[in-house]
């Protein structure tokens, strides 16, 4: 009786209706019916300034600390929730918003899990979007830390939208200048220094916080998905959308030759770790997908060819993971006959459809 009144007060709370039943059921296809929901921050550090604090001079930065560098999580348990929840990490200058509402207003994965019975942890990853307290600056070397971010037109190319705020003939993207502008608006920059690391330990101590869940990335959020198996046992798969922009791990001597785009500084790269950093890897199932409009040869635009060199250095990942002795898989949808899909995927009008692929997947690695 009092998980029954616990459930609706969540629900009335949150203006859907739900029921408390003890058996296992997907949700309805209209309502999310949620037992708990809420947020905190993981992780962190502090830097004390020197000196004394004084009322006389309040706003001083002396004896007085600056906090920063944690992670903000948002999560949300559904009514009768499946036992491995699913960890949704963004990717370079993004925020959870990824996961959420698509550009025109339907599902996005957030809810499509939440649906099919997960609970759902979204993360703001450390100097980012609602963890944006930093205790280093960004400085010149994060061009993501600026502000006014004057890259309309590098997003949507890097993101093989199109070109010219132009969508690509035959594209999944939500069309329409209201949902391009939503995409545009979509964009954060960062309040510090770029540090894969950091936000790996972040996530490492979210894991051994909630325990055992499934970890789902996109884009530069890979490389911290890679890294995150370093300080946690609790990731059961990792589940990467269009990895790419940041290091790919291989053990040390198996790093594959530099792979060159067109426009040099977007080049696909990888990072060789000890081969027992890397055999953490080999530990769960790995899923890679990535969309359409990716060359097979170089070309001149940089958006798609960047991602060219991102699939092959991908392609020698899943070779590297499985000749270790571990289960990855890259789905490439182009080969699946599903066309269109941009770096937004997720996002797109068939995002029910890629969604669906992934649960199958998980099916099979026994992920429900």
């Amino acid at each position: 009786m009092k998980q029954q009144w616990k459930c609706l007060a969540v629900a009335l709370a949150l203006g859907v209706l739900t029921g408390c039943s003890t058996t296992h059921t997907a949700s309805s296809e209209n309502v999310i019916a949620l037992s708990d929901q809420g947020s905190f921050s993981v992780g962190g550090t502090y830097v004390t300034y020197p000196g004394t604090f004084s009322y006389d001079n309040f706003l001083a930065p002396e004896g007085q600390k600056a906090y920063g560098d944690h992670a903000y999580v948002f999560y949300q348990k559904p009514v009768n929730a499946r036992e491995v929840p699913v960890v949704m990490q963004h990717g370079g200058a993004q925020t959870k918003r990824t996961w959420e509402s698509t550009p025109d207003g339907r599902d996005g994965f957030q809810n499509l899990y939440l649906k099919d019975d997960f609970t759902v942890y979204l993360v703001d990853q450390p100097r980012m979007g609602e963890a944006g307290m930093s205790t280093v600056p960004a400085g010149d070397a994060n061009p993501w830390g600026k502000a006014p971010l004057y890259y309309s037109e590098t997003f949507f190319n890097l993101c093989r939208l199109g070109s010219n705020n132009e969508l690509y003939a035959g594209s999944q993207f939500p069309a329409g200048a209201a949902n391009i502008e939503a995409f545009q608006r979509s964009w954060n920059q960062y309040s510090g220094e770029l540090d894969d690391n950091l936000n790996a330990q972040a996530l490492g101590q979210l894991f051994n916080k909630i325990g055992p869940a499934v970890l789902m990335t996109h884009s530069m959020g890979g490389t911290i998905g890679w890294r995150t198996p370093q300080y946690t046992q609790n990731v059961k798969a990792i589940i990467a959308l269009e990895p790419g922009g940041s290091p790919f791990l291989f053990p040390e001597g198996k790093a594959p030759q530099g792979i060159k785009a067109s426009f040099a500084p977007l080049s696909a790269s990888a990072l060789e770790v000890s081969p027992e950093q890397f055999a953490l890897l080999t530990q769960m199932p790995i899923l890679l997908v990535y969309g359409d409009y990716i060359p097979e040869h170089q070309v001149t635009n940089p958006g798609q060819d960047k991602w060219r060199t991102e699939l092959e250095m991908a392609r020698a990942f899943v070779a590297a993971v499985n000749e270790a002795g571990g289960d990855a898989t890259l789905i490439h949808l182009p080969e699946r006959g599903i066309t269109g899909n941009t770096h937004f995927l997720m996002q797109e009008q068939n995002n029910q459809e890629i969604f669906a692929l992934i649960r199958a997947w998980m099916k099979e690695k026994g992920l429900d």
